[in-house]
C-alpha cells in the first residue's frame, strides 16, 4: 500500500484507475443483467406480426422487462453507497424490492398506451377525427412520461403505488425541465429502435437508464427532502 499526501496508507483500488475500473465493471454487470431481463420482451416482439392490428399488444410486451429495468435503476443509484463492488447482488436486491411496485404502475400504463395506439392507428375505421387522434397521441405521450417518472420513484422509494402515481403526475408539471429530459430520452429510445432495432436498445439500455437516473435527480432530491423521514 502506498501512502497518500497526508501520510495515510491508500487501500488497493482507491486510485483513479481503480475507481474507473470499478465503475466500468459495475456498469458492465448491470448492463448485462438488464439486457438479459429484456430477452423475453425481445422474443415476444419478434413473434408479433408487424401490423397495426397488434398495436394493443406491443406495450404489453414491454412488461416482462419492467422489473429488470427497475432493478437496474436501483443498482446504478446504489453504486456510490455500497462498500464493495457487488453489482449482481445489488441488482438482485433491487429486483426483490421493486419488481411488484413497478409492475403495478406499468400494467395500467401499458394498457392505456395500447388502447391509444390502436385508436390512433385505426382512427378512420373507428370514425375518429384527426384532431382527436392528435389529442390521443398527446395523452399517450404523457402516460409514457408518467410511467418513466413512476419507474424512477418505484425503483428507489418504498411508497404505496397510489402515492407514486400521484407524485409522478405532480412532478410532470412541477419539474418541467425534468419532463423535457424524459421526453428527450423517449425520442432517443425511439430513434435507436427505428434505426437499429429493439435488440440494440437492449444492449445499450444501461446507458439509457443512467441518463434517466441523472435526468430525474432533481425530482429524487425533492422527494427525499419532502417525503422521506
Amino acid at each position: 500500500m502506498a501512502a497518500g499526501a497526508s501520510g495515510a496508507p491508500r487501500e488497493f483500488g482507491d486510485g483513479i484507475l481503480g475507481r474507473v475500473t470499478a465503475r466500468i465493471y459495475w456498469y458492465l454487470v448491470v448492463g448485462v443483467l438488464a439486457a438479459l431481463g429484456c430477452v423475453p420482451t425481445l422474443v415476444l416482439l419478434a413473434l408479433l406480426d408487424r401490423s397495426t392490428g397488434n398495436a394493443l399488444l406491443v406495450p404489453l410486451c414491454l412488461l416482462p422487462a419492467v422489473p429488470f429495468l427497475a432493478a437496474a435503476v436501483f443498482a446504478l443509484h446504489e453504486r456510490a453507497t455500497v462498500d464493495e463492488p457487488a453489482p449482481g447482488r445489488t441488482f438482485a436486491r433491487g429486483l426483490r424490492l421493486s419488481w411488484f411496485d413497478a409492475l403495478k404502475l406499468w400494467v395500467p400504463a401499458a394498457v392505456v398506451l395500447g388502447v391509444v395506439a390502436t385508436s390512433v392507428l385505426h382512427r378512420q375505421a373507428a370514425g375518429i377525427s384527426l384532431a382527436y387522434a392528435v389529442v390521443l397521441g398527446v395523452v399517450g405521450l404523457l402516460v409514457l412520461l408518467w410511467a418513466l417518472q413512476a419507474l424512477l420513484l418505484a425503483s428507489l422509494f418504498s411508497f404505496r403505488a397510489r402515492d407514486v402515481a400521484r407524485l409522478s403526475v405532480y412532478y410532470l408539471g412541477r419539474r418541467p425541465l425534468v419532463t423535457v429530459g424524459l421526453l428527450a430520452l423517449v425520442v432517443v429510445a425511439g430513434g435507436v429502435v427505428w434505426l437499429a432495432g429493439e435488440a440494440v436498445l437492449a444492449v445499450v439500455v444501461v446507458a439509457w437508464l443512467a441518463f434517466l437516473l441523472r435526468t430525474g435527480q432533481p425530482v429524487l432530491e425533492d422527494v427525499r427532502s419532502r417525503f422521506v423521514a
